[in-house]
């Protein structure tokens, strides 16, 4: 079991190494220049070779990578240019929403999935178990967003019971709470 696990874990690190690789190497390649599209086409030569240097863009290309892979460990993911903060505190921000909805939707998911195993063992091979099988063929065919959208329009718009669209915040001071918060996540974590 041991074994198993750290070769599953050795094959994620590879995994994850060889995508960041060809990410950055595709966006070597790529034409263009990060700081002549921050600032624009029409800025100053002077400008765009200031902000590149500013940057890091005027070093070679492995030592930026490098750089980066060796600010993974200790959570320096760098700056984001379109926000002007840096990356981990926007992952820990989106975090806090990505989390809860994936564990919501994992509990779900597994309710219905023991419930429905349950129900279809008990009636194998007769109407009940080929229509537990039907309609988990249809659930593996629906796509999640195409479902998403069709509840959004039965209980959002039609009955009106959950808002289309929002999040209101975990606390009270921010406009929202636990329940509110939970009712919000509640339509997105069944289409998942």
């Amino acid at each position: 079991m041991g074994l198993f696990l750290l070769k599953r874990l050795l094959t994620l690190v590879a995994t994850l190494a060889g995508a960041s690789v060809v990410v950055f190497l595709v966006l070597e390649i790529l034409p263009g220049n990060a700081a002549q599209v921050l600032l624009g086409p029409d800025a100053a030569p002077e400008a765009v070779a200031a902000l590149s240097a500013q940057l890091g863009l005027d070093q070679p290309a492995l030592q930026r990578y490098l750089h980066w892979v060796a600010g993974l460990p200790v959570g320096d993911l760098g700056n984001s240019y379109a926000y002007g903060t840096p990356v981990q505190e926007l992952v820990l921000e989106r975090l806090a929403l990505t989390v809860p909805l994936a564990v919501l939707s994992m509990l779900l998911a597994t309710v219905l999935a023991i419930a429905a195993g349950l129900y279809a063992a008990e009636r194998h091979n007769r109407w009940g178990d080929v229509g537990v099988m039907g309609l988990a063929q249809l659930g593996i065919a629906i796509p999640n967003f195409w479902f998403a959208i069709l509840l959004i329009l039965l209980f959002s718009v039609k009955l009106q019971w959950f808002s289309a669209g929002g999040f209101p915040g975990w606390t009270e001071a921010s406009g929202g709470g636990p329940l509110a918060a939970l009712q919000a996540l509640l339509l997105p974590a069944v289409s998942l």
